[in-house]
């Protein structure tokens, strides 16, 4: 059974990965681990989500929290590579545009591992935002785009990523 890594670092990945925890186990045809970067790490941004979400608790959690942008986008580089290493995934799933999204897509794309993203194609032109960096560079080296809104296939398409791999999906926050 092919296995997917679903990284999942800070308050909104939580949200946003249930649905889709949901869907896998629904469907039973492909084994899934949650790692959790600890991008956020106290009770409030992270253990009120599984509890609340019914999601199961991470199988790896990495403690990479605190820091500035790149000291916390470093930490769980390093924490990312030593887990697809030892134990690589068939692809990995980041979502939404935080730190962790951004880290743990370069890692797996110089691992040669395939990468799929969750709200792809959202942006806001606003370049001096860490998030829309996060946003372009991991739709730049993703395998898979599953957007939330049309404006992100626009955005897609016009950044020139193929047409067959972007698929329009509704957005999982909606779906929580």
């Amino acid at each position: 059974m092919k296995t997917l890594y679903l990284v999942a670092g800070a308050r909104p990945n939580f949200m946003k990965i249930a649905p889709i925890v949901r869907a896998i186990q629904a469907h039973g045809g492909l084994a899934f681990k949650i790692i959790h970067t600890g991008q956020h790490y106290d009770r409030e941004m992270n253990d009120v989500f599984f509890e609340e979400l019914g999601i199961p608790q991470p199988d790896v959690f990495m403690a990479a929290g605190g820091g500035s942008h790149a000291q916390q986008t470093g930490k769980i580089m390093i924490a990312f590579e030593e887990l697809c290493q030892k134990e690589p995934p068939d692809a990995v799933l980041v979502v939404g545009d935080v730190n962790s999204t951004l880290a743990c897509s370069i890692v797996a794309k110089k691992l040669h591992i395939p990468v799929a993203h969750v709200e792809a194609g959202l942006r806001s032109g606003d370049r001096s935002m860490p998030e829309e960096i996060n946003r372009l560079v991991t739709d730049s080296i993703s395998d898979w785009f599953f957007v939330t809104e049309p404006s992100g296939v626009a955005h897609l398409e016009r950044e020139g990523q193929p047409k067959e791999a972007i698929h329009y999906v509704g957005h999982v926050m909606v779906d929580n």
